[in-house]
């Protein structure tokens, strides 16, 4: 700091105080401190340049926040929350079938048709079977998983109120075999050759580690959205970090072999756990993953949850899904993931 700076400090009152002794009289210093009250405001407003990655082999250079609308646009529509995030530069927004997240689809339909050729648009439908992780499919059931994630994909349109998504997933998919069918692949490129979806991805938040790496193995793939935090992979039917994992660091070799077979790679959960009280799934637990953070991260003006966006996006992903239901929500996730690298060596 040089001596003129140690004598005056740039602060509203100091500049006010600075302009009396120069003898400007009253509607002067009232102007200016209206000016200086009015650049500080536009300074607050001022976000974070958003940064991107190559989704895959989507080849879409995708914003590192992904707009998460299911939950935030199950009731109602939020559109000028929607049109502030692509403002900002988000152009990624995911949403999933009516039959989990009700009216989601219906709500993002505007906003999708008026952006429709500046986003990436990314909805998922469940195969309505219930599947445990270790279960070996037997044609019948492909084929009826096939025939109902069609279904899905089909309603989806409807809901959305479009011809086309960008990609379609497998919803909360567990289970290897099915994410090795032929049966799946096959309805798959039924759809793209009927221009209904150009990319095809898998969404887990169970048996991930399995599901990604045989997702990776078929090489048919472009997009993973996987459940995982800084201590790991999260487990949704637990509720809590997967009780046999790795941390998250340890987990990049599986993450790099996914990325290598061209597969896009999108967190979500990644601070789910922290927030046990809010959701009634235990006590909240603010430091739960401080253990795997280095100096400066703990140290950065960031939220225990913008902690562990940037965290798992400096650690394998491409980028992170998060669900934001108010602007100030929106903010503090869009400051982490475009902020993120700032916290890494």
């Amino acid at each position: 700091m040089s001596l003129f700076d140690r004598s005056f400090p740039t602060t509203r009152r100091r500049t006010l105080q600075l302009l009396a002794l120069l003898g400007l009289g009253g509607k002067e210093v009232a102007g200016a401190a209206r000016a200086l009250a009015e650049s500080e405001q536009r300074a607050a407003d001022v976000w974070p340049q958003m940064t991107y990655r190559t989704l895959g082999k989507t080849g879409f250079e995708g914003s590192r926040l992904v707009f998460g609308c299911g939950a935030a646009l199950m009731f109602w529509g939020k559109d000028e929350l929607l049109e502030e995030a692509f403002a900002h530069g988000v152009n990624v927004f995911d949403v999933g079938t009516s039959v989990y997240y009700r009216n989601a689809e219906s709500n993002l339909a505007s906003f999708a048709k008026k952006r429709r050729d500046k986003i990436f648009l990314i909805s998922k439908g469940l195969v309505g079977l219930e599947i445990d992780p270790k279960d070996e499919l037997t044609g019948e059931q492909r084929k009826t998983a096939a025939r109902n994630w069609s279904q899905a994909l089909d309603q989806s349109l409807i809901d959305l109120e479009t011809d086309h998504v960008d990609a379609y997933y497998m919803m909360a998919v567990n289970n290897v075999s099915l994410v090795k069918s032929d049966e799946m692949h096959e309805a798959f490129l039924a759809a793209k050759k009927a221009g209904k979806v150009d990319h095809w991805g898998v969404s887990t938040h169970q048996n991930a580690a399995a599901v990604l790496d045989a997702a990776a193995e078929t090489g048919r793939y472009s997009l993973a959205q996987i459940a995982v935090t800084p201590a790991g992979w999260y487990d949704w039917q637990e509720k809590s970090v997967q009780k046999d994992t790795a941390p998250m660091v340890a987990l990049r070799p599986a993450l790099d072999r996914a990325r290598e077979a061209g597969i896009g790679l999108i967190g979500m959960k990644a601070a789910r756990y922290m927030a046990g009280r809010w959701l009634g799934f235990g006590p909240d637990r603010p430091k739960a993953f401080d253990a795997h953070y280095g100096e400066k991260l703990l140290n950065a003006p960031l939220s225990p949850f913008q902690r562990s966006y940037a965290f798992v996006l400096a650690h394998g992903l491409d980028a992170v899904n998060a669900d934001s239901q108010s602007m100030e929500h929106l903010r503090e996730n869009f400051t982490a993931a475009a902020t993120s690298q700032n916290y890494f060596a």
